[in-house]
């Protein structure tokens, strides 16, 4: 946990130290041409903060999530079986999907049974499955599952739910600004400062939460379709099955660090928090494969 928590802090802190840099360098040319103040000037600084911010951490993701989990790649060499059957179906489904080149691929050691994909772009993807994933399923059921990352690479999800995380971001930040804004002309000057402050704040965290959820519906959208193309890459009866393996060891999947969640091929949540789940319900996305089948 320390680990995490000190990784988190110290990414964050240095993201904020590259585009404050940046936006010092940019907004000395844009000075010129935006007057101070202007929602011209805001919309741009909010713009370069929030696609700034995504691009960051999508570049640094695959360097992110090996630190986080302590993944160890795999070159199908290993002499451990399963990790080089591992290597050479992701090999396999990479040349099937028309990859440009091959990923990375590894695993982590974990008792929850899940995988992800993460990476830039298409040439720079790393593809990692759990112990406990190799551990509890079958030959069959895990090319089902690496079948779905695949077509998340192939698909370029990550580029465009960091595109999408990226406009949302600049929105939060300028639409909270600009209510800020009205406060402050609304309320005594004497605590006009302190109340737009208390402002801003309060409404870029409720336009945060709005803005989750967009993203979380998109992410659910873009599940559905890895799954259609892992029954493309795998075939629909060894994608049906990992689903339905998942879904038998729902506990084991770790709720833990939301922040890799939208990465995985599985996560959980119930209730009103579904409303900001990136995955549909196992349930859903079997039902879904088995009517396309029909």
């Amino acid at each position: 946990m320390g680990k995490r928590v000190l990784l988190f802090v110290g990414t964050n802190l240095a993201i904020m130290l590259m585009l404050s840099i940046a936006w010092a360098i940019v907004s000395m040319f844009l000075g010129k041409s935006l007057p101070p103040g202007s929602q011209a000037g805001l919309l741009a600084f909010c713009f370069f903060w929030g696609m700034g911010g995504a691009f960051i951490s999508l570049a640094i993701s695959r360097w992110v999530a090996k630190f986080s989990l302590g993944v160890q790649l795999v070159d199908g060499r290993t002499g451990n079986v399963p990790l080089d059957e591992l290597y050479r179906t992701v090999e396999r489904l990479a040349g099937q999907a028309g990859l440009p080149r091959m990923p990375e691929v590894g695993f982590y050691e974990s008792d929850e049974v899940n995988a992800f994909a993460t990476g830039p772009t298409k040439s720079r993807a790393l593809v990692a499955v759990s112990s406990g994933l190799l551990r509890r399923m079958r030959p069959d059921e895990i090319e089902g599952v690496l079948g779905h990352e695949i077509a998340h690479v192939a698909n370029g999800d990550m580029v465009t739910m960091t595109l999408i995380q990226g406009v949302v971001n600049a929105f939060v930040l300028f639409f909270s600004r600009i209510i800020a804004r009205v406060v402050r002309q609304a309320v005594d000057e004497r605590v006009a400062g302190l109340v737009s402050f208390a402002v801003m704040i309060a409404s870029q965290m409720i336009l945060g939460i709005l803005g989750m959820m967009i993203v979380a519906k998109f992410s659910r959208w873009r599940e559905f379709r890895a799954d259609g193309g892992g029954a493309r890459l795998a075939g629909r009866d060894k994608m049906v099955a990992a689903l339905s393996r998942l879904q038998a060891n729902q506990a084991l999947i770790d709720p833990g660090r939301p922040s890799l969640e939208t990465l995985k091929i599985s996560a959980r949540r119930s209730g009103l928090m579904a409303l900001l789940s990136t995955h549909p319900p196992l349930e859903e996305r079997i039902a879904a494969l088995t009517s396309a089948r029909a």
